[in-house]
């Protein structure tokens, strides 16, 4: 196959890409500041390099074709990478710059978002966007570039900080509280144990570090979310098992209460991760020291 089938010029890609958006040669050209004619012929020149149709002319409309609605797809989606990496080669001249950061939800709105002001307005020219991950996050593509995860320190190929030790804590809502009466951890197996769907292992792992049997526990319904677990144990629909730190909130308005001191397991913590080969970019290094000063002045409790 000839190469040049295989790398169409970025002036074709990009009218077709807009013209897939818009479902239109008239919008598209108005966005890219062309004329009519011009997007059309490059998208035909597209066609023609490609040997398949991506649009069926329909009197003055067009609409995408099978393939060029696979196509429009995966092009929108490198187009956009291109994008994104033509801005921070551009912010990199002044300083700036943006990192794309995975983080668990809960993380995100109850201990990173209330510190990000202090971060803009020391480092105003540098952005931070958040993607809320729950699970297993991939840091081999170029999406994302740092990711604030749970586990137990153990994170093959990727530069690990350690950012906060995870103190478990049973909580009940303040209803429960009133009708049970909670001394020991024993006590908890006459109610619905909530769960972390991410993490299904938590309650078994956390009644065998109080050196009591698994056997005959009522484990209750899963949630994706943390937050909406603390819902449901505010509720009354059950006892959680939750980070120290994601309740304090709710521990001190009431809403919630630890019944009785228990060992949390140790070595899990929340860590920020990120692929070496990013970790020397200005913005990425402006951050990491950001967020670990934060932990060393305290602000973290």
């Amino acid at each position: 196959m000839n190469p040049r089938t295989l790398n169409p010029s970025m002036s074709s890609l990009v009218a077709f890409e807009a013209s897939a958006r818009h479902g239109s040669f008239t919008r598209a050209a108005e966005e890219l500041s062309l004329s009519q004619s011009a997007v059309s012929r490059q998208v035909q020149a597209l066609e023609d390099l490609l040997g398949v149709a991506l649009f069926e002319r329909v009197g003055r409309h067009i609409e995408l074709t099978e393939v060029g609605r696979v196509y429009a797809t995966e092009l929108s989606a490198s187009l956009a990478r291109i994008r994104d990496a033509t801005v921070k080669a551009i912010a990199h001249r002044s300083g700036g710059g943006s990192i794309h950061l995975a983080v668990l939800p809960a993380f995100g709105t109850k201990w990173l978002l209330p510190r990000l002001p202090d971060f803009y307005a020391k480092y105003p020219e540098i952005l931070i966007h958040l993607h809320s991950r729950v699970g297993t996050v991939d840091l081999s593509g170029n999406n994302l570039d740092a990711a604030i995860c749970v586990g137990d320190g153990r994170w093959h190929g990727l530069n690990a900080d350690k950012l906060l030790t995870e103190e478990l804590v049973p909580v009940v809502g303040a209803r429960n509280v009133v009708k049970h009466c909670f001394r020991s951890a024993d006590d908890l197996r006459s109610v619905q144990l909530l769960q972390v769907a991410a993490r299904p292992n938590l309650w078994l792992d956390w009644f065998k570090e109080q050196g009591l049997s698994v056997d005959r526990l009522r484990l209750g319904p899963q949630f994706e979310l943390t937050s909406h677990l603390i819902q449901a144990v505010s509720s009354g629909i059950g006892v959680g098992l939750l980070p120290r730190f994601l309740v304090e909130d709710e521990l001190a308005t009431g809403t919630l209460r630890i019944p009785f001191d228990a060992p949390s397991p140790d070595g899990t913590g929340y860590y920020l991760l990120i692929p070496p080969h990013k970790a020397n970019n200005r913005p990425m290094k402006v951050f990491r020291d950001w967020l670990l000063a934060q932990l060393e002045s305290g602000t973290h409790g």
